[in-house]
Order: C-alpha cells, then structure tokens, then sequence
C-alpha cells in the first residue's frame, strides 16, 4: 500500500510540475541548479558519418555501453547496388561500441563489408547484422544476416531457411529477436524488411533460432525484447491489401509464453508497437476506424488504450518506463502543429517546445524525457531534456564553446546518461555527415573539467535550415502507409533507409 501512495504522489507532483514551467527559449530562466553534462563526440571509424537511432536498444541501463554503426574511410565498392541501411552513405559502415572513449570497430562476418550494431544489453553484447560473401539470387544484393558480437567473437544467427535475417535487441539474458526470412515467396516481405520471400519475427536463445509464426499474415517481425522473454513486433493478420494503405492488416503484437498476442487496433488496419517495458506494456501508434488518423496507444492486460491527443488527428507513443509513464507526441486542431506529451494515469499532459514543435521519445526510471524541439523558426532542430518541470535546449547545458551542434536525441538510460546525434561544423545533414555523441551528467560523472568548463553561458548558434533528421519528418502530414515506412526508418531496420 504505501509503494502505492508513494508512486501516486509522484505522479500528482509530475503532472502539477509539467505545463506553467514549459516556457519558449527565449523566456527560459537558467538556474545555479540546473543540470549540465560533460559532452563525449563519438566521431567515426574515418569516414564522414556516425549514427545512433531510437527505439531498438543502442543505449544500455548499466555500464554506458553504446551501439549503432559508423563510417570507414573506405569507398563501398558496391555502392549503390548495396543492401542499404544508409542509401546516402558511399562509405563501408561497420558496427561498434563504445563507453564514450574511442569507438571499438566490431567487423563484420567472414567474407562480407559492411554491419550495424543494433542493440546492447547490460553485458556489452552487441547484436544487429552483417553482409557475407554472399549474394542473395532473388534480389541482386548482398546478403545480410542477423550478426551477435561477444567477448571480441562475431556469430551469424542464421536465418529461417531464407537467404537473409537481421537482430533488433537483446535482453540480459542473452535472448535476441529480429526477423528472418524463410523460403516461402511473397510479395509484402519489404513492408517489414528486404528481400523476395517471407520475414517472420523469431527469438534466438541457446544456439538456435526459433519462429515465432506471424498473426496469420505471410510476415512478421520482433522490434523489442523485455527481461521476461517477452517480445513485441508487428505482423500481418491476413494476405488481403486494404484499399486505404494497399497492404494487409498490420498490427502490433505481444509474444509471450510461446503465443503470439494479437494487440489489437484502435479501429483501423494497422498499429505499430514503439516501446516495450518489463512489466509487459506495449505502446505505439494505431490507426483508427477508416485510417485517415493514428493515435498513440497503451495495451495492457489485453486491452489497447487510445491515448488521445491535443485535438489533432494524430499522434504516437514512444517511450514508456516501468512504472508506466509514458512520452510521445500529439498534434494539435489543424494537423499543423505537435508538441511532446506525458501520459500517466489517464492524464496527458503538454511537455511544451522551444519556440515551434517538440517531440518526446525516452523515459528513464528518473522521470527524466529526452526528445527533439524546433526552434522560433520552425526549421532549427534541436535536442532537448525535460527534468523537473522543466525543458533545456541540450546545447545550453554542454560547457560553451562545443563544436557539435547537438541536434537530437532519442535515448536516456536509468544513470541520465543521454545517446543521439549532432552536426559537426559545416554539417547540414545528420545522415550524411553527422556525428553520435553521448552526454554523461556531471552529478554522476563528476570530472573536474565538466564542473570547471562549464559556465552557465548559452552557445551563440545561430539559427539555420537543417534537414530534419527522420523522426521528425515523419510528424509531417504524411500518407498513412509513409508514417509506417517512416517509422521503420526511425528503427534502422535494413532495407528502408530509402
């Protein structure tokens, strides 16, 4: 009972904190206390970009460990017939990680060029996927395949009896999930993943790969992972394309217990799961009946919740924690306009921007949310933290002087330890040229220069057009089936970079 009280009063001083405190940039009042961060640029493996993405585990809880995938210096001779997961990229990319010093080149699997870490879990194992020495006949690419690096060794998962197969996450107990391709053709595999016969959703544990079947579609695929074994991931539920997205029913479902959960929909044909914490909550976005509006969604104990919005016709759920509050974005009358939200208890409370729009996308055990916000002039995009009752434009709390431009970022761990993406002097173009980076709080870090550098100065950036990174391009007014192909961009996931 009194873990209870504790837990409602924590949520009544949140709600109360959010909202009169939310202020534009320009009227923020920066306080002694306020947070600020020693500033890690993870730079490349000598080519021009470095990424990490939001939604599939890059950040770990423990230890700071950090995944995605980087550019080397070397020129893909391939390119562009290449198996894409960053089709602007000309250079080889190889997966890596890193606790924020120099990034650690992870290879690739015998034969093969490029590779993305994709998750990592408390341990530092890294899984996501690698070419080999393999073309796929069916498609003209080479082949990728669900990739595990442990311990300095790299191991092909395999696949379903397919030619190809990606890992999206993995728990700490050492249990991966992705998707895989069979034998099986058919024509809907490259709405979930590449290639010419089915994808289905799979779990890896003790050596081998196991289906996980599908909804009752020909394909399926595993996003997220939980401490239980518990996975989350999207599935057709028939092979009939709906004449409002031109594919089948795809919705959202839950694994458990060697079953297949069907989540459900908000009324329309299909949903996708965002986030999935470890106590078996689900959130993302559905469409509702007729699918010209999407809304986010809470399923639990076998019921999906529609979140509702700010008044607009759309809006997506992110980032929930394990006491269940959850963050995303909400439009506003008119379709124009979003901002962030926090949702907890039946209330979804405005998160607020800097000047223009504002995204929410992770929630730590801290109640601390890390997003995006464009600017006054609605082009400048930047990373952002809400904390106690307030938001701070991220560039404010790095010592002056940083010549990152910290652009967004999409994941924060239980330590406060902050994981996205910046510009580099002379950058537009986050995909192209930018740079990861993490930020580690000078509360818990405590280096001397992190409390010496720092002043509590604003950094002069001036205003510029950026090139939005994907997540908020996808808060345009897109064509439902886009939202989903946009989505799944956010994800990384091989194949729909383009």
């Amino acid at each position: 009972m009194q873990s209870k009280i504790l837990a409602a009063l924590a949520v009544l001083f949140l709600t109360q904190a959010f909202g009169p405190k939310l202020v534009a940039q320009g009227d923020l009042n920066i306080k002694n206390n306020q947070p600020h961060y020693r500033l890690v640029d993870l730079g490349t493996l000598g080519g021009p970009v470095s990424l990490v993405t939001g939604g599939n585990g890059d950040l770990n809880q423990k230890k700071t460990l950090v995944t995605n995938c980087a550019a080397t210096s070397v020129l893909d001779p391939e390119w562009p017939n290449i198996n894409p997961w960053n089709g602007d990229d000309r250079y080889i990319e190889h997966a890596f990680q890193t606790r924020g010093g120099p990034l650690e080149d992870l290879s690739v699997l015998p034969g093969g060029t490029s590779s993305c870490g994709q998750g990592i879990n408390s341990n530092g194992t890294v899984v996501g996927f690698s070419t080999n020495a393999q073309i796929d006949p069916l498609t003209g690419y080479r082949e990728i395949h669900a990739t595990r690096w442990r311990h300095g060794e790299i191991l092909d998962l395999g696949t379903l009896g397919g030619n190809e197969s990606y890992a999206n996450f993995i728990n700490d107990r050492g249990q991966i999930t992705g998707g895989a391709l069979n034998t099986i053709p058919d024509a809907f595999t490259t709405e979930l993943f590449i290639g010419a016969t089915q994808v289905h959703a799979f779990l890896w544990e003790h050596g081998s790969m196991q289906d996980l079947g599908t909804l009752g579609g020909p394909d399926s695929s595993g996003y997220y992972i939980n401490k239980r074994g518990e996975v989350a991931g999207q599935s057709f539920t028939n092979n009939i394309p709906n004449e409002t997205t031109g594919i089948p029913t795809l919705n959202p479902f839950l694994w458990r217990d060697g079953h297949m959960l069907d989540l459900g929909s908000l009324g329309g044909t299909f949903g996708v799961p965002d986030a999935l914490n470890n106590r078996g909550q689900v959130v993302g976005g559905s469409t509702l009946a007729g699918d010209e509006a999407f809304h986010p969604f809470l399923w639990e104990k076998g019921t999906m919740q529609d979140l509702g919005t700010f008044g607009g016709s759309f809006g997506e759920a992110f980032g929930i924690n394990d006491h269940g509050a959850i963050v995303g974005k909400a439009y506003f009358p008119g379709d124009e306009r979003w901002d962030a939200f926090l949702w907890t208890r039946g209330v979804m409370t405005d998160l607020g921007n800097l000047g223009c729009t504002s995204t929410a996308y992770g929630i730590n055990s801290r109640w601390q949310i890390a997003g995006t916000s464009r600017l006054a002039d609605c082009q400048t995009v930047h990373a952002v933290l809400w904390q106690n009752g307030n938001i701070y434009d991220l560039n404010d709390l790095v010592p002056p002087g940083s010549d990152l431009e910290l652009f967004e970022t999409h994941a924060i761990n239980d330590e406060g330890v902050i994981a996205g993406n910046g510009l580099p002097p002379g950058c537009d173009d986050v995909h192209v040229c930018g740079h990861a980076y993490l930020l580690f709080p000078c509360d818990e870090d405590r280096p001397a220069e992190c409390k010496n550098e720092f002043l509590g100065q604003r950094l002069n950036i001036l205003p510029a057009v950026r090139k939005l990174a994907a997540p908020q391009g996808s808060e345009s007014r897109a064509t439902i089936r886009n939202r989903v192909r946009n989505r799944l961009w956010r994800l990384h996931l091989p194949g729909l970079a383009n």
